[in-house]
């Protein structure tokens, strides 16, 4: 049902998530049995580690999917529902997934285990949550994930991980029939869906379990850009996780609750400044296909990674200042509606 956070009319069901586990089931079965001795020259003990990865990854799935059905169904306390998120990026870590290198960001190398698999945990906790959290308009959470998907997908065929391609590919087949459902569905024709926190939680485990396995990669030769993969990995998840970061500081700052919802991601910004869903929608893709597409350029002709990250901070910082400056001064104008004063300060 609508309410005064939700911006839908209508009566819409929330269980668009409940599609992806019985397809990403089928998925996991193919990655995990399909012959790859013809294209790739693996090891058996890489061969068993890559199935030994992708099987820990479903269970940190089927872990999540279970907690946003329940909290689709009947609600789950958010308290509730960071312990299962932690019990997932456990499991991970525990499947040898996890932050082993920083690459020379802010001047770090080499990570002991006591300080990767917290770090890891906080990253998985930061990219579901940024998923869940940017699920405020039609397409918006599903159309990141398939820009996301799409791009490890690329990089895991490059690198030969068919079996991890397998799995991102499959992803985007769920998410890519939900995405027409969820956009051009109609209340009134009952086919329109959203996928919840069932199918947020799903994707965004998936995305940090994608985002970790790439950044543990290296350059084949010493001579590349070392850190190539962590900004890959970085720039995939850049937009829904600086957004969910900044509404989290801003709701600090105010002296609020920062795990309760607002209106005030960055969809909201341009819904107050006139713009429809769809223009909304597209202009936030767009913001997201630039910075990856920038970071990966700058990667890849050598700059070091602590630049590109103060770059992307610089630009996303003076892109909100200059969207706060725009809002202010379109509802100072006489006979326009008022605004949600959170929308008005930095």
């Amino acid at each position: 049902m609508p309410d005064d956070r939700h911006i839908h009319v209508g009566k819409i069901p929330r269980l668009g998530g409940v599609a992806f586990l019985p397809v990403m089931i089928i998925a996991l079965i193919v990655a995990v049995t399909m012959d790859t001795s013809i294209v790739d020259n693996f090891q058996d003990d890489v061969f068993f580690l890559h199935v030994r990865q992708i099987m820990v990854a479903g269970i940190g799935t089927v872990i999540l999917y279970l907690v946003g059905m329940a909290d689709d169904l009947s609600g789950v306390p958010y308290r509730n529902k960071f312990i299962a998120q932690i019990a997932a990026a456990a499991m991970m870590c525990a499947s040898g997934v996890w932050i082993n290198n920083l690459h020379g960001f802010l001047g770090i190398w080499q990570l002991p285990v006591w300080v990767g698999v917290p770090l890891t945990v906080l990253l998985v906790l930061l990219v579901v949550n940024s998923i869940n959290l940017i699920d405020g308009i039609d397409g918006l959470a599903s159309g990141l994930c398939i820009i996301g998907m799409s791009s490890f997908a690329v990089i895991f065929t490059l690198q030969g991980f068919y079996r991890f391609a397998v799995v991102a590919v499959a992803a985007i087949g769920c998410l890519v029939p939900f995405y027409c459902y969820n956009v051009f569905g109609k209340v009134e024709k009952k086919n329109k869906i959203f996928m919840g926190d069932t199918g947020s939680l799903f994707m965004g485990y998936l995305l940090a379990f994608f985002a970790v396995k790439i950044s543990m990669l290296q350059p084949a030769a010493p001579a590349d850009n070392q850190s190539f993969y962590l900004v890959y990995a970085y720039s995939t998840l850049l937009l829904p996780a600086f957004d969910v970061m900044r509404v989290f500081m801003k709701r600090v700052r105010r002296t609020r609750n920062p795990f309760l919802p607002d209106k005030t991601h960055i969809h909201h910004k341009f819904l107050a400044l006139g713009l429809n869903m769809r223009q909304a929608r597209m202009l936030i893709f767009i913001i997201a296909i630039f910075f990856f597409g920038m970071n990966i350029s700058l990667s890849g002709f050598g700059v070091n990674i602590n630049v590109i990250v103060l770059l992307d901070l610089v630009l996303w910082c003076g892109y909100h200042m200059l969207l706060t400056g725009t809002i202010i001064r379109r509802y100072r104008k006489p006979g326009v509606a008022t605004v949600n004063s959170d929308l008005t300060t930095w």
